[in-house]
């Protein structure tokens, strides 16, 4: 069980703070920078619904959203002199205050903690991973990934990559792909250690879902808060796993093997950089990643190789406006890359 006299795990503020976007911007910024500025900020406003009821909050998102636009066509230039793998783009997080963008990096891990549960053989990954001889691996073309899916403004990421999971194992054992409920999960898991739109760890969803089972999405439907009470129904049940495991810790060949001959794999990563919540296209990479500062839990579902540089493939739970489709490649190169081999686990059906 976590502690709770302290903030081990992926909790909604990391010690990274996205100081480059989220930095106390002057209210002069909100003035107009540029002629276009107004119409733009106006625009994006309709596009995603935004209305602000007093100007003094009106003026402060601006300034936000304009500290954001800056910071993405900065990296865009860099994209097209050749410096930057990948490009950003305004979405729909453009206003977010730090402790709104948060909440949406809601799994609660330490990649340093000790993990519960048992751990992979790496050998034996190893040697099946050998004998299928695969250079690229994308379940999304074989039937394992349901739609894109959106959290919503509630941290339960965690949610949404347990069920990526299972449903991938429960598709390879029947061959029919159903949308499990990430509700069911966010309602009726708290006595297992996890705490609805706060974050939790996913190991203790996968608890809950060895003791209970899971009904699709279609039965418990996502609601993107966690205050209603827990209705779920055994006799919907739809999915169940007997047991997980763990990815040996920041092995990316044990993760690379584990998902060639598995399938998709829950996995945690360092989303706590501007650069991540507004990546556009191409292979992402961060320098300033940290392997052991866990914030964001995804469901990682393949890898492949472009222009000699090797990425894997991971599906977020913010929505088809977010990266690619609302999947990122981020750079595969054996040294844990936003330690997305620290925290990896998958189900045994």
């Amino acid at each position: 069980m976590p502690d709770m006299g302290r903030v081990p795990w992926m909790v909604l503020v990391s010690r990274t703070l996205l100081v480059s976007v989220f930095v106390a911007v002057p209210l002069s910024m909100a003035v107009e920078s540029e002629e276009d500025a107004p119409s733009e900020w106006k625009l994006w406003k309709r596009a995603n619904g935004v209305d602000y009821e007093e100007e003094n909050n009106d003026i402060k998102r601006r300034a936000i959203w304009e500290k954001n636009k800056e910071l993405i066509e900065d990296n865009n230039r860099k994209f097209y002199m050749g410096v930057s793998e990948f490009t950003m783009a305004m979405n729909k997080y453009g206003d977010l205050t730090r402790l709104e963008y948060h909440q949406l990096l809601g799994a609660k891990v330490n990649g340093n903690a000790h993990k519960k549960g048992k751990t992979a053989n790496a050998r034996k990954l190893r040697y099946h991973a050998r004998r299928l001889r695969l250079t690229s691996v994308d379940y999304r073309q074989m039937g394992y990934v349901t739609e894109v899916k959106d959290q919503g403004y509630c941290g339960s990421c965690w949610a949404f990559s347990t069920t990526g999971a299972i449903e991938g194992q429960m598709f390879r054992k029947t061959g029919q792909l159903v949308s499990l409920s990430e509700q069911n999960l966010v309602d009726c898991s708290w006595s297992y250690g996890t705490y609805g739109c706060s974050g939790a760890w996913m190991a203790n969803a996968y608890d809950y879902v060895i003791n209970n089972g899971l009904q699709a999405s279609e039965t418990y439907p996502y609601t993107s808060v966690d205050t209603q009470p827990c209705f779920y129904d055994s006799n919907k049940v739809v999915a169940q796993i007997n047991d997980y495991r763990f990815i040996p810790t920041g092995d990316e060949q044990a993760l690379a093997d584990a998902l060639a001959t598995i399938g998709p794999i829950t996995v945690a990563v360092d989303a706590d950089h501007p650069s991540f919540l507004f990546y556009s296209s191409g292979i992402y990479e961060e320098p300033r990643c940290n392997p052991n500062n866990l914030s964001h839990a995804v469901l990682l579902v393949g890898y492949g190789s472009e222009g000699g540089r090797d990425y894997w493939i991971i599906k977020n739970s913010w929505g088809t406006g977010w990266g690619e489709g609302g999947y990122m490649r981020m750079i595969r190169n054996g040294s844990n890359t936003c330690g997305i081999a620290s925290y990896a686990l998958y189900p045994i059906v």
